[in-house]
């Protein structure tokens, strides 16, 4: 750790670079409820909402481009809430200039620029490098990796994960938005990244990759009523093997009518673990039934497994050496970016691709 951030000696003063929709609903306001934490300046794609964001939040110095921060001796970490574009760019600038790291997800465009930012964070150990982690599976995860761990699945034996937050009949005159756009979002498809990483926490990586997407709405209005040509799926399906053992069939769609509400089932040997919604939009909800038992029951989680959002409060920890990055590291998250990446390998090719892309 840096000097200046001594364990609780100095305050922390964070820039933020890019104050969309999950910053000011959660980092910003996060960040200024930790103890000796300043949020001093912003930064967004134009002065004026930079500006709304600085007035909204007391923030005192609005920054006309996020290399000013950058090249402020005076800030000490950096919050990237931009879209994936500008994740890499910015998060290698301020880990080279000696500043922490706190980047929404996902963690860049590609695994190549995600492969780039863990090496540089790599090169500067004594600095946080954080991703913020899918949140979905947060109350839930300790209690699922338990009873994996004490043998209630037995062997695992299939995956079967059907994604569908915020699914519905196709409307061809939904408006375009940057998570349409390859070039702001890269090789991210829907949500898949953000399951694909909760999956990775209970029984870890896939090991080959298959995919077969489509595009059912092949164009959309941007903001001027122009048609937009939509290059990423929004119907997906994806076949793995893992490399635990089993194998996976990962559905995510936003174009089904009277969709099923979203599910993780796994299938072992011995018993059956389900997470999924039971309302359209409430909280994921843990089951599981073991051979011989009657159907699923609900699994009630113990109040010391229940675990939650606190990523701002793990950052301002992690910065102060109170403990270490676990939700979710750099190289946790380049895991999530090589399987993306192979899933849209897949999707140009039609054949299978192995896992890791980089040794």
């Amino acid at each position: 750790m840096s000097d200046k951030n001594d364990l609780e000696k100095d305050t922390l003063r964070i820039g933020i670079v890019g104050a969309g929709a999950n910053t000011r609903k959660l980092h910003i306001p996060g960040l200024q409820r930790q103890p000796g934490v300043e949020v001093v300046a912003v930064a967004n794609r134009s002065r004026a909402s930079a500006s709304e964001a600085a007035k909204e939040f007391d923030i005192p110095r609005v920054a006309d481009d996020w290399l000013e921060m950058i090249e402020d001796d005076n800030i000490d970490a950096v919050c990237v809430g931009t879209w994936p574009y500008m994740h890499a760019p910015v998060s290698i600038a301020a880990l080279e200039s000696g500043k922490h790291v706190l980047c929404e997800a996902r963690m860049a465009m590609n695994a190549s620029q995600a492969h780039e930012m863990l090496e540089v964070a790599q090169s500067n150990p004594g600095l946080v490098a954080q991703i913020v982690p899918a949140p979905h599976t947060l109350h839930l995860d300790r209690t699922i990796i338990e009873r994996i761990a004490s043998g209630y699945l037995g062997e695992l034996i299939y995956v079967d994960a059907c994604i569908t937050l915020g699914c519905d009949f196709p409307d061809h005159d939904s408006p375009w938005h940057w998570r349409h756009s390859p070039t702001l979002s890269g090789n991210n498809i829907m949500t898949m990244g953000i399951w694909y990483e909760a999956i990775m926490r209970w029984i870890g990586p896939a090991k080959t990759v298959t995919a077969l997407g489509q595009c059912v709405v092949r164009h959309r209005p941007d903001s001027h009523g122009r048609r937009v040509t939509m290059e990423i799926p929004d119907h997906l399906d994806i076949l793995c093997r893992m490399a635990r053992g089993g194998q996976m069939r990962c559905s995510v769609s936003t174009v089904i009518g009277h969709p099923p509400l979203s599910s993780i089932t796994l299938h072992g040997s011995e018993g059956t673990l389900e997470i999924a919604e039971k309302s359209a939009g409430g909280p994921f909800v843990l089951s599981g039934g073991r051979r011989g038992e009657e159907g699923l029951s609900r699994i009630d989680i113990a109040p010391e497994n229940e675990g939650g959002w606190r990523v701002e409060e793990e950052f301002v920890n992690a910065v102060r050496g109170i403990e270490p990055v676990t939700h979710t590291d750099f190289a946790t998250a380049l895991r999530y970016m090589e399987w993306t990446d192979a899933v849209n390998l897949s999707l140009r090719s039609g054949e299978t691709v192995h896992l890791p892309l980089f040794d």
